[in-house]
């Protein structure tokens, strides 16, 4: 009985992996991650906090902009504790049951985010086109909805595949390519059919993904169509320049997005350091540059920084 129980704890038990051939730098190598991932908390806590705060800010952009936020957070703080676990030598194991988890909010607040820059592309489209009918077609209530519709349709298609997982036997290897759980990461190691999965995974992925950037690029088709129409050079550039932040975000998710999985289906057997470098890009990128680059291309979000870092000195100056 001892040595059975002793069994299913090992089958439920998963080793991941740090930087391979740099296992005695993993202290050091853990000082830029912490310091990105700092970077991304403060940068989103930050836009959170001034979008919450400044009235002036409760507009549709703003909102979506606070969603944005939110899913790059949730994106990147599962993959937190167990990285870090992993570089300081603390533990490699994991429970199967918490990859599970982890690897579960990690897919759906990827799909989240995609959805929500479709739904920023939106706004782009109705800001533009449409300028006088704007605040009375994005209403917070069809906001609120927008952002519930976005969550829920990232997070049931991924139960299926995930819930799945349980049913699977690891007879083999249970060493992860990743210091964190990804769902075709794992689904390598099951001892049992996985073609279920794998197809799955690959439709809903063309699916979801292809759906919103479908919608993005319709969405500035019409945006182009409607600038090229504005008389003045300077107007056209001011109604493009609006949309540069979010085409900036669309390429900062999408490229790496695009790049993980093309590794992870056509270049199996290249260096793992090439699989861990992409993957790490793919979960920390967003979330650090995002706050980046709305701050410095969005006047209002940039002057809401200023006024939470100096607010005497800004005060006495409007004064």
């Amino acid at each position: 009985m001892a040595t059975a129980n002793s069994s299913n704890i090992l089958a439920s038990t998963f080793y991941l992996t740090g930087i391979p051939g740099y296992e005695e730098f993993h202290h050091w190598i853990s000082i830029p991650f912490c310091l990105l991932y700092l970077v991304g908390i403060m940068g989103n806590c930050t836009i959170l906090h001034i979008v919450r705060t400044d009235p002036r800010l409760h507009e549709p952009m703003y909102y979506f902009l606070a969603m944005l936020s939110l899913t790059d957070m949730g994106m990147s703080l599962p993959t937190m504790i167990s990285l870090f676990r992993v570089l300081w030598s603390i533990s490699r194991e994991i429970q199967f049951n918490t990859c599970v988890v982890q690897m579960f909010f990690i897919h759906t607040f990827s799909f989240t985010e995609s959805s929500v820059l479709l739904a920023m592309a939106l706004d782009r489209y109705v800001a533009i086109c449409h300028p006088l009918r704007y605040a009375t077609i994005l209403t917070p209530t069809l906001i609120t909805k927008i952002g519930i519709a976005a969550l829920l349709r990232s997070a049931l298609p991924v139960i299926p595949n995930v819930a799945r997982l349980a049913f699977f036997p690891f007879c083999h290897s249970h060493i992860l390519s990743h210091s964190y759980c990804l769902h075709q990461d794992i689904i390598r190691l099951a001892c049992a059919d996985t073609k279920f999965n794998v197809i799955y995974g690959m439709v809903m992925i063309t699916l979801l993904w292809g759906m919103d950037s479908l919608g993005i690029f319709v969405s500035y088709v019409f945006i182009l169509h409607s600038v090229l129409k504005i008389s003045s050079q300077e107007g056209r550039f001011k109604a493009l320049n609006t949309c540069a932040s979010h085409i900036c975000a669309v390429l900062i998710l999408y490229v790496p997005m695009i790049g993980l999985s093309i590794v992870h289906r056509f270049a199996k057997h290249s260096s793992p350091l090439i699989h861990i470098f992409m993957a790490h890009i793919y979960l920390l990128v967003p979330p650090v540059l995002n706050p980046i680059i709305y701050s410095v291309r969005t006047k209002q979000i940039r002057q809401g920084i200023l006024h939470l870092l100096f607010p005497l000195k800004l005060s006495s100056s409007l004064m």
